[in-house]
């Protein structure tokens, strides 16, 4: 039986629709490496899901009126239009709005809380002086104490540093604009320090992109943090038992979502921690796919918070990691409002020629930046090669052909990952007369 492979994609906050930037980064980099996967024969699993109760979804709905619920429900249904439009394919997806993911991620936490990896503690957390809001995620904001960019709560954008009133430049309310207030609360807290070894056998095994690998050489430079797991704050799942009167924090939540959705991914039987510990047992390879703003979090966070949950040994291969995709020199933001939308740009534009074009202009190693001008021009210059009515000029010499396929499919592997360089071999192969682009041109276009 062939070696068990399972790429994941960021299970998006469901505080407005995808955006292009999405699209262009780890959405679409994993159905393409999937694609091109299992038509090397390989048996692959894609796992994603829905983040629902990060406080930026709350602060959406209560800024513009709507009833949170309602809100979260037609955004989701929005999202999964976006990956039909996209043919984004996935095995296995989680939903945090039905019936039975709530008592899952419960289950989880307490056994945390029971097995002493995450012991309740007393802390010291903030509030807001003004409106009394937990700062944490969106209710924090400030300059990142690393590199005095501005940073919400949780982890910096531009550098990945785990960001919290204490290790912020000038924290203050991200609602209200409020002063931190402290106060004192018993929460369950990861001592990340403890996991050190097993952080570092996975670091050194794993497959990082250079500024992924630089955050991490900056993390263990110092004592790793301190988490805490939980809250006491107004959105999130709502904890039982030794955790009531507090909410699972989101990435908490995130992290163990991926833990038992990827478990049952592989055995859809597993109900259980030991079931889902099994399950992940079995996984050959992992490869997360991701934008670098979620760097700490799949690099750190995730990998503590399993070992926490008692996974031995991590399967991480790897992250595929890209950079922003910028609108206009500003990076697409949900929360902000900014950029077009995925479905947008998918109704007005065959899809073949979207995903063929992010590919072509996705920001791989370095940040690009979205034009429409540039969309229009590519596809005036692809979709004939496509449809096989251009006239070809310069027949491609046979060998060359060979050599090209081979280098575009190979790019499409997760080690190495580069869809530009894919893009282009395609365009070469087609421009050049060739029609059999092997795997590469349904990978691509997302078509057979």
């Amino acid at each position: 039986m062939a070696e068990l492979s399972v790429f994941t994609f960021p299970q998006p906050t469901v505080n407005g629709p995808l955006h292009v930037g999405h699209l262009s980064g780890p959405y679409l980099a994993a159905d393409l490496a999937a694609r091109a996967a299992r038509a090397r024969g390989e048996q692959v699993l894609v796992t994603s899901g829905l983040d629902v109760h990060q406080n930026y979804v709350l602060t959406r709905a209560e800024n513009e009126g709507l009833d949170p619920h309602a809100m979260t429900a037609a955004f989701r249904d929005d999202i999964l239009d976006t990956y039909e439009l996209a043919r984004i394919g996935y095995d296995r997806f989680t939903d945090p709005l039905s019936d039975g993911h709530a008592p899952v991620i419960r289950q989880l936490m307490n056994h945390l809380v029971a097995s002493g990896a995450a012991p309740l503690r007393e802390l010291t957390l903030h509030a807001c002086s003004d409106c009394g809001r937990t700062l944490h995620e969106s209710y924090l904001s400030g300059l990142c104490g690393e590199c005095k960019e501005p940073a919400a709560g949780g982890a910096c954008e531009a550098c990945g540093t785990f960001t919290q009133v204490e290790t912020m430049v000038d924290p203050a309310c991200g609602r209200c604009g409020g002063e931190p207030r402290p106060f004192l609360a018993t929460v369950p807290v990861l001592r990340m320090e403890d996991h050190r070894a097993a952080l570092i056998e996975t670091w050194i095994r794993a497959e990082l992109p250079p500024a992924v690998r630089e955050l991490v050489d900056r993390m263990l430079r110092t004592s790793l943090p301190e988490i805490p797991l939980a809250y006491p704050t107004n959105w999130g799942i709502e904890g039982d038992g030794p955790l009531t009167g507090l909410r699972i924090g989101p990435y908490t939540e995130v992290a163990l979502t991926d833990l038992y959705g990827i478990a049952q991914a592989v055995d859809p039987s597993a109900a259980d921690v030991d079931g889902y510990l099994a399950a992940i047992g079995r996984i050959g390879n992992l490869w997360h796919f991701l934008g670098l703003d979620n760097a700490f979090w799949y690099a750190v966070y995730w990998p503590a918070v399993w070992a926490a949950a008692g996974v031995d040994r991590s399967p991480l291969s790897g992250l595929v990691v890209n950079e922003f995709y910028t609108s206009g020199g500003a990076k697409f933001s949900t929360s902000r409002k900014h950029g077009m939308t995925a479905t947008e740009l998918l109704r007005c534009n065959d899809p073949s020629i979207v995903r063929l074009f992010l590919a072509w202009d996705r920001p791989d190693r370095y940040q690009s930046d979205f034009q429409n001008n540039s969309l229009k021009a590519f596809t005036e210059y692809a979709e004939p090669l496509l449809a096989g009515v251009r006239t070809v000029t310069e027949p491609l010499d046979p060998a060359l052909a060979a050599i090209e396929l081979a280098r575009g499919e190979a790019a499409l592997r997760p080690s190495g990952f580069d869809p530009p360089l894919a893009a282009r071999c395609l365009l070469t192969l087609l421009a050049g007369g060739v029609h059999d682009t092997g795997s590469l041109r349904a990978a691509l276009t997302g078509l057979g």
